[in-house]
């Protein structure tokens, strides 16, 4: 009788066994046919391996085990719940109500959503709320007339531009780390994303940006020292209380023009320090350069940190616009370059070019004099018997660091034997040891400035037959240094940095160029820049430098400014995160810009619109700032306005140029155009200058079923400013060439260009018009944005004279941004202008063209400006243009000076108008002028691109002499 219960009891545990083992084969089925079809929805990643699940029946448990590549993707709140209910959705009954979790790799999923993100618990292992930087910022502007409280203010950030030309030890020579494609190669690509734009963005903001790589693009470079005689000029002044005495260090001294591995020019000479007063205009030092060209230049100031050394040191910078004021911490960076900003600076020496530091401080203390330099300058460097030849900004970060004054083991790990690995190591050493013995490094010996994070923009490889966008890739680093950083927070927060930059970067082109941009994995590997740092770090691969489709953006000015403002916007909310501080976004460009004279004697009324952010409601403008020029001098330090208007009082016989931004708590937008004004002592008429050339694009696209590429010949593009991309010209177009690297590959580039810094839109060409028509004589001008005078807040009819400057302005067809020449609006209004008997000057590159493309177009250019269009003069051999009894020049090249005229075009005149203009030596109509009940004067090339301004002057003379006579 007691086999029977025992029986029982074997049979029910049997049953049991049976019917779990039936639930676990039917979970593992259902599980390995979701996870085998799972595609994330904003990622394209690799797949996912399941591996394995445990069901705990006792505690109502099952945890699932997935592949590494399952962390890939981006998890915010609603991925992760989705996910979890449809694997709820999917379970037999029996466990579908047990408590899951998801494991990729080692991590439950739900900790792998950024704080950011976050609407329950957030992960305090990976944030610094308890660890923050108090003293004062490295550098401070001190003029910056607004004061930024919820951006980036006094936070210190790395941010780098991935590789740089570097010297093969095994070929002996030297050599850029990617190939020339497309026109460019990955050292010169990312360059041309953080240069003009992401910096700036992150300063504007109010962060302190250093980047391993020298900044300035200014060939030519000043050192001013005290142990350097030169034709430059170092200078102290003492006072009654303090005066200047050797320190007790090391300090810099050039004593030779080239450097060999290991040398430091840091260790070679003196640095001089004073004591501190509280009164002004006391002790003072002085760096008087000898300029060799007028240009920008950067200004970096270096020094020794002593015992007792101040955090308040205040520097004057003396520039072309005026006087800058700075204060350093001297307490920490001692023995480096330290930049200050970017100046203009007049050839030769003179009293406004200069830098002085003054012993004046609320501490007491001392403040130290050591080398000043103006300038990027050229690599100095000796690797194997020679120098690279190119300018210090496309040289890789080991070399940057040896002139930085960095100890040899922060760039020369492989002693002399490797550059390649050693320029890629001296990235992340250059942050450590400049963030050593900061509350972000504090147990590494270092300069103590407060590093927090870092991020390297590189391109990647890899390419589509199909036209497929390879799109962005981040990379971090778990497995290292027992998985934690400096500060003892987890380095799950670097992931945390490349997802938020991955998820902003995808958001934000997605929006503005309405395309699927193709977001891909997120890597957890061993790389050198993401695994030396000792701060959180994160690499973006931006696209794919090998394939056409993601080069097409890439070359855009316009993406390359909405990748710079979605890589700020991704540090100011990581870092934000981090402190668990609110932030603001700083403002867009404010538009619609526009100068009159005003209703007072001598005054100017200036007004504009803010600009609204669709993307982003805290970028709201709270207030302006006004820059001022006079003449050729440079910018002033700005005027804080609270309304989108500024009245100015001018002096009679001065040419004044006007720049405006946008502020907000979060920082200082970008700015307009720049427009200029000018009041004749004895005006005899006045002027409308309309600045209709807003164009910046990529070079010309070839998009063929065979052929893809950029033809540089046809047209190089116009970049914001100027572009430091640029290899040489594409050779091979062949689409069955592409994925391939070398010679003969799709994409394959010249050499020609490097090094050259290619002007583009300034937006400062209202200026160029304006000078010549001052020249004239007798001729009051303002000017406005096309905007402003199609809004109809400038009418041209106010003016009996109007001057329209279209420059490269052209439509393209598939580009976002419309550079119409004449918009159906500009059209009636011009029209109406003509019919009232206005005189009208207009030049530029694509006035036939761009014209030409409908009955309608051609009825405006042919009966109202009285031009018809005959053909471009894409022949770029000749550059001169005769006529009005002159010979010109314009540049058809690309060059450093103006922007390069590739396509001017032939316009001849319709009766009864005239070619007054003519291009050599095929005699051409280049110009012509019409008079009847109205006058037009157009020229098939850009009036501002005349190299010459005597020329430009006599040009305008003759044109004004035109409109004037009876």
């Amino acid at each position: 009788m007691r086999k029977f219960p025992l029986l029982l009891l074997l049979l029910f545990l049997a049953t049991g066994i049976s019917h779990a083992q039936d639930i676990e084969r039917n979970v593992k089925e259902r599980l390995t046919s979701y996870f085998n079809s799972y595609s994330p929805a904003t990622a394209k990643t690799n797949a996912t391996e399941f591996k394995s699940f445990n069901i705990d029946y006792d505690r109502k448990q099952i945890a699932i085990y997935l592949s590494e590549s399952f962390a890939y993707q981006p998890f915010q709140n609603e991925t992760v719940e989705t996910i979890y209910q449809q694997i709820k959705d999917l379970l037999p009954g029996p466990v579908r109500f047990f408590d899951t979790t998801i494991y990729a790799g080692t991590k439950p999923i739900d900790d792998l959503i950024p704080n950011l993100y976050r609407k329950k618990k957030k992960d305090k292992s990976r944030l610094l709320l308890n660890t923050d930087y108090k003293g004062e910022p490295w550098v401070k502007n001190t003029s910056r007339p607004y004061e930024v409280s919820r951006g980036l203010q006094n936070r210190h950030i790395a941010l780098w531009q991935s590789h740089g030309s570097y010297y093969k030890n095994d070929k002996e020579d030297w050599g850029w780390q990617r190939p020339r494609l497309f026109c460019t190669t990955e050292d010169l690509f990312t360059q041309s994303f953080i240069l003009p734009y992401v910096i700036p963005m992150l300063e504007n903001a109010g962060a302190n940006v250093f980047t391993p790589r020298e900044r300035d693009t200014q060939r030519n470079e000043v050192v001013v020292d005290n142990d350097t005689q030169s034709n430059s000029i170092y200078l102290e002044v003492k006072s009654r209380k303090a005066d200047w005495s050797t320190a007790a260090g090391k300090g810099f001294a050039q004593k030779q023009s080239r450097y060999q591995d290991g040398e430091n020019p840091f260790a070679t000479g003196t640095a001089r320090f004073a004591r501190t007063e509280k009164k002004k205009d006391k002790a003072f030092a002085e760096w008087i350069p000898t300029i060799p060209a007028t240009g920008a230049y950067a200004v970096y100031v270096s020094y020794q940190t002593l015992p007792n050394s101040v955090s308040d040191a205040k520097y004057l910078v003396f520039h072309k616009g005026g006087v800058t004021e700075f204060r350093i911490n001297q307490q920490i960076g001692g023995g480096t370059w330290v930049y200050l900003g970017t100046f203009e600076f007049d050839k030769g020496n003179n009293d406004y070019g200069m830098v002085v530091l003054s012993n004046q401080s609320s501490q007491n203390g001392v403040v130290c004099a050591d080398a000043v330099r103006f300038g990027g300058g050229m690599g100095n460097i000796v690797r194997g018997a020679s120098v690279s030849g190119l300018p210090r900004y496309l040289e890789g970060a080991r070399y940057s660091a040896q002139w930085s004054g960095m100890p040899y083991e922060v760039y020369g790990g492989r002693k002399g034997t490797n550059d390649y690995a050693d320029d890629i190591n001296t990235r992340a050493n250059s942050i450590n040891y400049l963030s050593g013995g900061s509350v972000y490094n504090p147990n590494q010996a270092g300069l103590g400035i407060p590093i927090e994070m870092s991020l390297a923009l590189h391109s990647d490889a890899g390419s589509s037959k199909t036209d497929e966008i390879i799109g962005s890739l981040g990379i971090y680093t778990t497995d290292a240094t027992n998985g934690q950083l400096a500060t003892g927070i987890d380095r799950y927060a670097s992931r945390d940095l490349a997802d938020i930059t991955l998820t902003q970067l995808q958001k934000d082109i997605n929006a503005n160029f309405n395309t699927p941009w193709t977001r891909r994995s997120m890597w957890d590997r061993n790389y050198s820049e993401t695994r030396l740092p000792v701060v959180p770090s994160s690499i973006i691969e931006l696209l794919s430098h090998q394939n056409f489709a993601d080069m097409q953006y890439g070359h855009d000015p316009n993406f390359k400014f909405t990748v710079g403002r979605s890589i700020y916007k991704s540090i100011l909310q990581f870092v934000s995160s981090q402190h668990g501080k609110d932030y603001v976004v700083q403002p867009l460009p404010v538009d619609h810009f526009a100068v009159r004279f005003g209703k007072k004697k001598n005054t100017l009324e200036l007004s504009w619109q803010g600009v609204q952010d669709p993307l982003e409601p805290t970028a709201q403008p709270q207030a302006y700032v006004v820059y001022t020029r006079i003449g050729y001098g440079g910018f002033d330090n700005g005027t804080v306005v609270s309304k989108p208007s500024y009245t100015v009082k001018i002096e009679p016989g001065l040419v004044y140029s006007f720049k405006v931004t946008a502020v907000n708590r979060g920082g200082e937008s970008f700015p307009s155009e720049i427009l200029a004004a000018y009041k004749a002592k004895r005006e005899r008429s006045r002027v409308l200058i309309i600045n209709g050339f807003d164009r910046i694009s990529a070079p010309a696209v070839v998009n063929t079923p065979t052929q893809a590429g950029f033809d540089m010949e046809q047209d190089p593009g116009v970049p914001y400013l100027y572009d430091i991309s640029l290899c040489g010209e594409q050779t091979t177009f062949d689409r069955k060439q592409a994925g391939k690297e070398g010679k003969g590959s799709l994409g394959d580039s010249g050499r020609e260009l490097e090094g050259l810094k290619m002007a583009g839109n300034t937006f400062d060409y209202p200026f160029v018009h304006g000078k010549a028509l001052q020249a004239a004589g007798g001729y009051s001008f303002v000017s406005c944005s096309d905007e402003a005078v199609e809004a109809g807040i400038v009418s041209p009819d106010n003016y009996p004279i109007v001057d329209y400057i279209l420059g490269l302005e052209k439509e393209e067809p598939g580009v976002r941004n419309s550079y119409k020449t004449f918009s159906s609006a500009m059209q009636r209004i011009i029209t109406a202008y003509c019919q009232s008997g206005g005189r009208l000057l207009i030049s530029g590159s694509y006035l036939g063209s761009d014209m030409s493309t409908s009955q309608g177009n051609r009825e405006f250019t042919e009966k109202v400006l009285k031009y018809g269009f005959q053909r471009s003069m894409d022949d770029n051999r000749s550059k001169v243009i005769n006529g009005l009894g002159r010979t010109l020049t314009i540049p058809r090249l690309p060059n450093e000076q103006t922007y390069p005229v590739t396509a001017p075009e032939c316009i001849v005149p319709v009766a009864p108008a005239f070619s007054v203009f003519a291009y050599a030596p095929d005699n051409q109509s280049a110009g012509i002028a019409y008079k009847g009940n109205y006058r037009t004067f157009v020229l098939g090339f850009p009036f501002e691109s005349i190299e010459s301004e005597k020329e430009r002057s006599t040009v305008m003379a003759a044109i004004m002499r035109f409109f004037d006579e009876k």
